[in-house]
Parts: structure tokens; C-alpha cells; sequence
């Protein structure tokens, strides 16, 4: 398989309830701009950097208005599907669920609100993952991380993913949101799905991860940063002058 054959997966399905009262002059968290460009067309180009030939967007809240405006602004080459959760209100897994029937054998996994270094898009073409398992980018300079309270906590060990939460005590790491998937995340999301109604990424992960199925790849000196309030968008604008975006 080449890395073209490889689908792109953003999931930009919901609410951004915490950044929504402070939206002026934007109508959807993902139209805002950071760095010259909205988050979810950033999330676009950041994919064409992981040399991805097709997207599944999935939508939600704001669905009619934020497909109408990316149709309308997007230039690239990629073929963009636009596929809408009507569950949006439960977790993200259940969007990601929603993707399975257009992905045949891996798939590049991304959040439309995470700001991603280029480099990171880029070494994700070479990753692999293991059969029925997944890739969970990583990272371990976390005093670096901004609103680390608020960011899922890995515990990794010799490569391999042991635990995965927000409220875990041990960890030394932080995920970033960027995946390299198969069916087999796909598969342990819909387990849980089926059993209670709702499914995180993370119940995926941590269900791939007790098989010893999910590896961890560091993203080293690279930066990320998830925008989910007005500090974190702050945040991302700052993080990009600094690098030399404006």
C-alpha cells in the first residue's frame, strides 16, 4: 500500500461549546482563524502534508455551514467527503465510527482543532501500524504543554501505549491527536459502542493498547496545540509567530 491509497479522517463533529461565546465574527469554532487560515482548512493542509489523496470530514454542529464554506474556500487536490454525525453530542469515537465505511485497509487520523507541525504530518507517512492495531502520536515534553490539566495523559512503555486518559496518575506523555489506524481501533470503538452507547478515542486506544497492540510514536522537538478555549487559541497564535507563520 502507498501512503495515497492511505484515507484522511478529521473529525469535526462537535459542539466547541468553550470556545463558542467568545466567536466574533466567526460562526463555527472550526471557521475561525488561527495563523492567517480557519482551523479546519489548516487540519486540510496539514493532511496534503502527510501526502493524503482523500479526506473524511465528519461534521456535526454547524454541518450545512461548515461544509458550504470549506467547498468554498478549498483549492487543493484532495477529494473531500463530507459525512455527517447526527450523534454529535456523544464522544468522538462515535464520529470516527462513521468513517468506517469508506476505509479499506489504514487511515491517517486527525482533530480539525489541533494546530500540527508539518514535520509531524510528514513522519506520519512512514509509519506502519501493527495488524489490527494503531499509531498514537506522542508527546513527551510535556512541561511544554499548555493546559496540561486538560490533556489526555499517556503512560508508555517500550514503544507500546500501557494506559491512556485525562485523569491518569502516571504517565510521560501526551497525545496529540494524530493517529495511524485500521479497522482494528474501528473495531474496539464499536465494541464499546454496542455496550453502552458511546465510545471515546480513548476507549478505543486503551482497548488496543491492553492487547499490547497500540505503539507510540514521539513526535520529538515537533509542536502541536489543541485550540478548545480562547486561551488555547491565544495559545496557537503565539506558538505560530514563534515558529514564523503569521
Amino acid at each position: 500500500m502507498t501512503n495515497r491509497d492511505r484515507v484522511g479522517v478529521i473529525l469535526a463533529a462537535g459542539l466547541g461549546s468553550r470556545l463558542r461565546e467568545n466567536l466574533v465574527g466567526h460562526p463555527s469554532k472550526l471557521l475561525m482563524e488561527i495563523g492567517g487560515e480557519s482551523l479546519l482548512m489548516r487540519t486540510i493542509h496539514s493532511h496534503e502534508k502527510a501526502n493524503i489523496a482523500k479526506i473524511i470530514i465528519i461534521t456535526g454542529w454547524q454541518s450545512d455551514l461548515v461544509k458550504a464554506e470549506i467547498e468554498r474556500q478549498y483549492q487543493g487536490n484532495c477529494e473531500l467527503c463530507f459525512v455527517f454525525n447526527e450523534h454529535y453530542e456523544l464522544s468522538n469515537g462515535v464520529s470516527l465510527l462513521k468513517a468506517k465505511p469508506f476505509i479499506e485497509q489504514d487511515f491517517l487520523l486527525t482533530m480539525a482543532d489541533h494546530i500540527l507541525d508539518d514535520r509531524i504530518m510528514e513522519a506520519t507517512i512512514r509509519q506502519i501500524p501493527p495488524e489490527d492495531g494503531a499509531i498514537l502520536c506522542v508527546d513527551y515534553k510535556t512541561e511544554t504543554v499548555f493546559d496540561l490539566p486538560d490533556a489526555t495523559k499517556v503512560m508508555v512503555e517500550s514503544g507500546l501505549i500501557q494506559v491512556i486518559g485525562k485523569e491518569i496518575d502516571e504517565y510521560n506523555c501526551i497525545d496529540t491527536g494524530v493517529f495511524v489506524g485500521t479497522n482494528g481501533l474501528l473495531d474496539e470503538i464499536e465494541k464499546k459502542f454496542t455496550l453502552d452507547g458511546d465510545a471515546s478515542l480513548s476507549d478505543g486506544v486503551q482497548a488496543l493498547a491492553n492487547h499490547g497492540k497500540m505503539v507510540a510514536f514521539d513526535i520529538g522537538s515537533c509542536y502541536w496545540q489543541d485550540v478548545d478555549d480562547i486561551d488555547m487559541a491565544s495559545q496557537a497564535k503565539s506558538l505560530l509567530r514563534e515558529v514564523g507563520e503569521p
